[in-house]
């Protein structure tokens, strides 16, 4: 089965709406990219400064293809100037996914 990666970003009130800009340009960054199932970037609703980054992929080595290749560079890997990162803090989170359900279907 799939295997989801989190990224777990620290983001100030002030930067928010950099941040939330930042993903909508990158549209298209990995949606492309073979192995790639899902996207989801989650904002917090109460008590909490940290979004969410959720992505799901086919095998744990689709997501290093696409971090050693078109990820790093839609992380700031590429030369170049590098505009100052919105989050403050970030981490990445690994899991498998071992159960699934979507609706039923009529």
């Amino acid at each position: 089965m799939s295997i989801v990666k989190i990224n777990v970003l620290t983001v100030p009130a002030e930067q928010r709406e950099t941040l939330e800009q930042r993903f909508a340009a990158r549209a298209g960054a990995v949606e492309g990219s073979d192995g790639f199932e899902w996207f989801e970037l989650l904002r917090p609703v109460e008590g909490t400064d940290t979004y969410l980054v959720y992505t799901r992929w086919r095998t744990e080595e689709d997501f290093q293809r696409w971090m050693a290749g078109r990820g790093q560079a839609a992380h700031g890997g590429a030369s170049g100037e590098k505009p100052r990162p919105a989050a403050t803090d970030a981490t990445l989170w690994s899991f498998e996914v071992v159960q699934q359900a979507a609706p039923k279907q009529d």
